[in-house]
């Protein structure tokens, strides 16, 4: 019996992977439980397709599509992941991670054989609230994958949920500090939380994000999402 840990697949987005047309892969599972995630079937449930249902649905679009944006949940906890990846890479896509950064031995891998072309990196909080945003103690390993990056030259992105009662604006002050600190260049996406949608955590409405000047910086730009 084949495995199945692909949730579903949108099969086509303009907003996903910058200036491409792609699908997107969405893996069942993650070793975080943020509390706005607005993704709960997704992180709790299980796969509905095989990665060669995914092939055979991939075949139809080469030549119609650009690109493949791997995402979750968290998609770099799959076992195979990295051959799967290589496979689509292969067929001629693009590829792009959205990932936690929790599984910085896959990263690095991917990254030294040149498997994928771009990557959204979530941060999710601040080191002292890391663990009460994702209930996790994962914040070294976000900082390893964040100093791969770097490194590296695939472009990538920071991006960041906003909800009112978990991030103050002290937190962002430090959160745009500390990427100043790190010498990042690229783009940093502040996004609001969804309200009035199921999530992960009993979160009430968050108050409207404000784009505030304190959020700008000579090293890179913030994109407000609301």
């Amino acid at each position: 019996m084949l495995s199945k840990p692909i949730y579903n697949i949108t099969p086509f987005t303009l907003l996903d992977y910058p200036d491409k047309s792609a699908c997107i892969i969405w893996y069942s599972g993650c070793n975080m439980r943020c509390l706005y995630c607005y993704n709960p079937e997704i992180v709790l449930g299980k796969g509905s397709t095989s990665f060669p249902e995914a092939i055979s649905f991939l075949q139809k679009r080469q030549g119609l599509l650009d690109a493949v944006v791997f995402s979750g949940g968290e998609c770099l906890l799959h076992k195979n992941i990295v051959a799967q990846i290589k496979e689509i890479k292969e067929m001629g896509f693009l590829v792009k991670i959205d990932t936690n950064g929790s599984n910085t031995a896959v990263l690095k891998q991917l990254l030294q054989e040149s498997l994928i072309d771009y990557v959204a990196l979530d941060y999710k909080a601040t080191a002292s609230k890391f663990q009460t945003v994702t209930k996790t103690d994962l914040f070294s390993k976000f900082e390893n994958s964040f100093a791969m990056l770097q490194e590296s030259e695939i472009p990538f992105e920071i991006r960041t949920t906003f909800h009112s009662d978990l991030i103050l604006e002290a937190d962002w002050i430090e959160m745009i500090e500390y990427l100043t600190q790190k010498n990042y260049t690229g783009k940093y996406y502040i996004q609001s939380f969804k309200n009035n949608v199921e999530t992960l955590g009993k979160l009430p409405s968050s108050a409207k994000m404000k784009e505030q000047e304190c959020f700008s910086s000579l090293n890179f730009q913030v994109f407000f999402r609301n």
